[in-house]
This record gives structure tokens, C-alpha cells and sequence, in this order.
């Protein structure tokens, strides 16, 4: 995927004539920024059951839900792209979602990984191959070249569900397909320039589709040729609606965190701050622990460019994880507990994380506040200190 510096609104309205769908609202690699809520933890989304709050809707994005289908990204006109982007970050990780991607030239459905200062990573489907996935990377929004993509073969990824992972650690990224790993990217490959062009910052994950090329007149522009000669081609919005599934996601987050804060200018994984302990529910800082409002039909939430949105009103049980515990407010290097959760086992192969439902109120499954004093914040550094030194 092209990377640049945009707004959310721009990429709705001119996703058409835009390289891509992705953009920074600060980068923390020119100046400092605020910190990134983290999940820290296990987030499991079903769209089966509807609408999620652990996820917002981009601006100009209208977005329906079926009990069987999951999330349903539709474009219809030239200024659909729709988007939605997950509240919270992870310090390295592991994704695993089910995906239809969806049919049409021109059309492209993406799920990234991606940063504030733009490191990158993806799975992405063409609209016009229906035997192919793609996955590719970028460091810091380096598009000097585009020769990093990879098209492993997948039996038709438009018509049928598949699992596409994406574990990602300060070693490695490895992207599967139903379980089986596709590719490995190793820290100091080649293509990452010594670890320099190595996805390495808190990631946030977004998925949608959009236009990679709107008209035939697209095609001959020498702005927009090469996007368009990788779509495939130009749209033929008369053959649509052309929508992309998503059934369901898994989050692990491997840095266990409240908060990920940039140290310094470098964009380096060593510089980045940890603090805060595990989130047992995956909502991260901000959000709720409701993985998502339980539907047995279809519901559907829109978000107006001007900011206002129209949510659905679904009755029913609501699900929620309960996963590991807080574990203070000390402030660690976010590479130490990402590289923990990794050694723990949950960083190679293919797992399935298990989901607990409740039917209590979701409020209920925040972590509760408490008020520590100064010898209790020292004996906690103290302990989780030795703890890091033991492992």
C-alpha cells in the first residue's frame, strides 16, 4: 500500500484519485506526540454478532453487519472507501482475521498494520485476481521502491472465507494463510536496510476497501499509472456494489501496556515506553470491553464526514474478554515485554485464542482503580525489575 500524509476526510473523498488509504495525524519521528492507548492484551472481535466498540468508523464510512457474513465494507459510488481502524495499538503481536476480500477491477481490500510514523504491514487483495494475496511492508513510509509485495497463491480468496495471519515480533514477521506460514521477514533482511525499513513502532490495525483506479483516464496519467496498472485496471462502478467480509478478528498485543509513548526521534523499537500493566480486557485506555453488540440478523452504523455518526440499536447478550491481570504502573521497555509475551509461546505457529463470553453488563469487565503509595510503586518497579532479569 502507498503511504502518505493525509486526513481521514481526504481519503474518504478522494480515494479514487489517492495512491492509498493511509496517513498520520502525528509523526513522531519529526516531533513529539501524544501517547498510543495499547490493548495490551487479547482483543477478540466477532461481526457476526454486529458492531464492535473496539472499533471506530473513518468519516464517510457506512458500514453493515450480517450474522453470517461478518462486516460488510461496500463501495458502491467513487468516494466510497469504506474504513475501520481498531482504538488501540500493539507493541508487536499477533493478528488473525477471516476475510472475503471483494471482487471487481480496480477494487483493492486491505488489512494493515500501521504506525505513526508509518511503518507498515499488510494483507491486501486485488479485486481482478482471485487466486493471489498479497503481503508487503513498509519502514517509515518508504515508497522509494515497491518491490517488497509478495502474491502467495490462495484458492479463491474473493468467493471463499480463508484465516490470514500476521505475527510480528522484533525478529520477525511472519504472514500465514489457513495456518500455513507464507512468508518471513527477518529484522535484518535485506529489503529492511539493516533493520532500518523494519516495521518496529506501535501498530494500529485498520481494514476496508477502496479504489486503486477510478476511470480509464486514470490509467494513462503518469500520476496515477502505476496504481492503477497494479489494480488491475479501472473500476466499472455499473458492475457493483463490490463488498469485502470480515467475520471476525484476534488481536494479541505481546507488549503488555496501557500506553506506548515514542522516546525519541529514531523510530527505533528500543526507544519506545511501556507503561502500565496488562489489559485484561483488550479495550485499551479509552474503550469498552465489549467486544461487540450480539445480532442474530444485520445491523448497520454510519459515520458522516462532519464528524456526527448514527449508531444501530442491537439487543442481546454483549461478549467481552477476560484475560490476564494488571500488573502495576511501573514503566518498562516496550521490546522487554514484547519479547516476554513472545517467549511465553504465543509467538510462533498457529494458535487459536480462546473468547469469553459473558452476559453481565460490559462495564463490568474493566480493570478496577487503585491508589498505590510510594513504597508500594517501588516494591511493584522492584519486583517486575527481578522478574525481567529471572527471564
Amino acid at each position: 500500500m502507498r503511504s502518505s500524509t493525509i486526513s481521514a476526510s481526504a481519503v474518504a473523498l478522494l480515494s479514487g484519485l489517492a495512491s492509498a488509504q493511509t496517513f498520520t495525524d502525528c509523526n513522531p519521528t519529526e516531533k513529539s506526540c501524544p501517547a498510543d492507548p495499547a490493548i495490551g492484551g487479547l482483543q477478540v472481535t466477532d461481526f457476526t454478532a454486529g458492531e464492535s466498540s473496539y472499533w471506530e468508523v473513518e468519516d464517510g464510512t457506512t458500514m453493515t453487519y450480517d450474522g453470517t457474513l461478518g462486516a460488510q465494507f461496500v463501495i458502491s459510488t467513487a468516494t466510497n472507501a469504506p474504513t475501520i481502524k481498531n482504538i488501540g495499538y500493539i507493541m508487536f503481536g499477533r493478528i488473525e482475521t477471516w476475510v472475503r476480500a471483494s471482487a471487481g477491477t480496480g477494487i483493492v481490500s486491505s488489512f494493515i498494520l500501521e504506525s505513526d510514523d508509518l511503518d507498515e504491514i499488510d494483507w491486501e487483495w486485488l479485486g481482478s485476481n482471485n487466486a493471489a494475496a498479497e503481503n508487503n511492508f513498509f519502514g517509515k513510509g518508504n515508497t522509494t521502491t515497491y518491490d517488497r509485495a509478495q502474491y502467495p497463491a490462495v484458492a479463491t480468496p474473493i468467493d471463499t472465507f480463508h484465516n490470514y495471519t500476521i505475527d510480528w515480533t522484533a525478529k520477525s514477521t511472519i504472514w500465514y494463510i489457513d495456518g500455513v506460514a507464507v512468508r518471513t521477514l527477518l529484522y535484518d533482511d535485506t529489503q529492511t536496510v539493516g533493520g532500518k525499513n523494519y516495521p518496529q513502532t506501535p501498530m494500529l490495525v485498520k481494514m476496508g476497501s477502496w479504489i486503486g483506479c477510478a476511470s480509464e483516464a486514470a490509467v494513462t496519467d503518469p500520476a496515477t499509472a502505476g496504481t492503477c496498472s497494479w489494480a488491475g485496471g479501472a473500476v466499472d462502478l455499473t458492475k457493483g456494489p463490490f463488498t469485502m467480509y470480515v467475520k471476525n478478528v484476534t488481536i494479541q498485543d505481546y507488549g503488555c501496556a496501557t500506553e506506548y509513548t515514542y522516546g525519541d526521534l529514531t523510530g527505533d523499537y528500543t526507544s519506545i515506553t511501556a507503561t502500565g500493566g496488562c489489559n485484561a480486557d483488550g479495550s485499551a485506555s479509552k474503550g469498552s470491553s465489549s467486544s461487540s453488540s450480539a445480532s442474530s440478523g444485520s445491523s448497520s452504523s454510519t459515520k458522516s464526514s462532519s464528524g456526527s455518526s448514527t449508531l444501530s440499536t442491537v439487543t442481546g447478550t454483549s461478549s467481552g474478554i477476560a484475560v490476564g491481570s494488571a500488573t502495576g504502573t511501573a514503566t518498562l521497555s516496550a521490546g522487554e515485554k514484547a519479547t516476554a509475551a513472545a517467549v511465553s509461546g504465543s509467538a510462533t505457529g498457529s494458535s487459536t485464542l480462546a473468547k469469553v463470553t459473558t452476559t453481565s453488563d460490559a462495564n463490568s469487565l474493566k480493570k478496577p482503580k487503585h491508589e498505590y503509595g510510594m513504597l508500594d510503586l517501588g516494591v511493584m518497579v522492584l519486583g517486575l525489575g527481578l522478574g525481567y532479569l529471572v527471564m
